[in-house]
């Protein structure tokens, strides 16, 4: 037998169960916050899949939206006759007298060729009319007797490098 003043537990022995406790409570609360996100999930699982069919159904069965036709860009008519519109051919295709050989076409439509020459660079893909402001008219007009679809507005070079040019001509490969 132990005498009466001897403690049953040391002092480590005391903590022990203190720790085991806490270990056995945050698993306790652990399983119960898994058990309610799977009750949630049973619960609410039904009425959202029938809310996101309902809404599927409502998208692919809606009449479909008809939206309008982008606005054509108006350009108005050419102030000038072609007789009057002054060109500048640009080679920018690399191919040697490709200006030259541009210029005749464009003399033969009637155009007036202020000057050609050789672009910057030679590896332009397209072949572009370029109009000084206040002449895109012209310069769609020019497009459609060349049949070409790019016409912009002067890009890099300065209107003062035309010698009294309008348009631009920039020869491309295509």
């Amino acid at each position: 037998m132990l005498p009466v003043d001897t403690p049953l537990l040391s002092e480590h022995e005391l903590i022990r169960p203190w720790r085991r406790a806490t270990l056995v409570a945050s698993l306790v609360a652990a399983v119960e916050l898994v058990l309610l996100l799977a009750i949630a999930g049973v619960l609410l699982a039904k009425p959202l899949a029938r809310s996101v069919q309902l809404h599927a159904e409502d998208s692919a069965f809606a009449p479909a939206k008809v939206t309008a036709a982008p606005k054509a860009v108006t350009v108005g008519l050419p102030r000038l006759a072609r007789q009057e519109t002054g060109v500048y051919v640009l080679n920018g295709n690399g191919r040697a007298g490709a200006a030259g050989a541009a210029a005749e076409k464009l003399a033969g439509l009637g155009y007036v060729v202020s000057k050609t020459g050789n672009a910057t660079r030679q590896n332009y893909a397209t072949t572009v009319v370029m109009f000084r402001s206040g002449y895109r008219p012209e310069a769609a007009r020019l497009a459609a007797d060349l049949h070409l679809k790019g016409v912009a507005p002067l890009d890099g070079i300065a209107p003062s490098a035309l010698q009294g040019a309008h348009l631009v001509v920039l020869l491309g490969a295509g």
